[in-house]
């Protein structure tokens, strides 16, 4: 394992997904460990993304009070099938909600009738409970959560929004031999719900679990790049107390 420092950014580099799935999961059971000493329960954040499949099955496994936590997730699809494996509520609840016994785990709703009033009543959750760990992928576009370039704002005022998706994102939920993914661009929704950057940056601390060949580009300008919305991962940078675990893969172009 290598490490190195971008601005406020650690950087962990492994040698493949397993061993970066195991080491993410040991500083993330620690570190909640280390909080609940002190805290009723904690809150934090999930993402959803074949990336994370690793880092979830070794979390699910680590000696923790999950009765003690409320989870929720980044993101959603708009109009997708309640049922649909695609959903990242479906997806985390069967690599990890549905096997802890958490305190809470709040649920975003895609096929609400209102999805305004969807997001309102999940920032007014957040808000409820603030984020004390977010758990990030970074997409091939550098998309956090589903904050696109072309609509991830520093500076947001929303903590929740509905927004469209560019065809790169689209195209990166792609996989034919994938269930928890699409078989064509067609099927891919165009609209999702999401945690705006700064409701995502406003955790105590960030992790982001990123693997992968089909990373190395989105790692390079992560941290390579200005620190700007053209490349909505950089604001990582800007993270006190931020970690990013990639392996030989995504470092690839480092």
């Amino acid at each position: 394992m290598r490490k190195m420092k971008k601005d406020l950014l650690e950087v962990e580099i492994h040698k493949d997904r397993p061993g970066l799935g195991r080491a993410a999961a040991n500083a993330v059971s620690k570190k909640i460990n280390e909080l609940l000493q002190s805290r009723e329960y904690i809150n934090i954040v999930f993402a959803a993304a074949p990336s994370q499949n690793e880092f979830l099955a070794e979390l699910a496994q680590k000696n923790i009070s999950w009765d003690r936590i409320n989870a929720f997730h980044m993101d959603e699809y708009v109009g997708v099938d309640k049922d649909a494996t695609q959903l990242f509520g479906n997806f985390l609840k069967e690599r990890l909600f549905g096997k802890v016994a958490l305190r809470n785990v709040f649920y975003m709703n895609g096929n609400a009738a209102g999805l305004e009033e969807e997001c309102n009543r999940y920032a007014s959750l957040l808000k409820q409970y603030p984020t004390d760990i977010v758990f990030l992928g970074i997409g091939e576009n550098t998309h956090v959560a589903f904050n696109d370039p072309h609509v991830a704002f520093f500076d947001d005022k929303k903590d929740v929004k509905i927004v469209d998706l560019d065809v790169r994102n689209r195209l990166q939920q792609v996989d034919p031999d994938d269930t928890s993914c699409f078989k064509t661009l067609e099927e891919v929704p165009t609209h999702a719900i999401t945690l705006t950057v700064p409701a995502l940056f406003s955790a105590t601390y960030a992790y982001a679990i990123v693997p992968g060949e089909k990373k190395a580009e989105a790692i390079y300008y992560t941290l390579n790049s200005e620190i700007s919305e053209r490349y909505p991962s950089t604001i990582f940078r800007r993270h006190s107390h931020s970690i990013l675990y990639i392996d030989e893969n995504s470092a690839s172009r480092l």
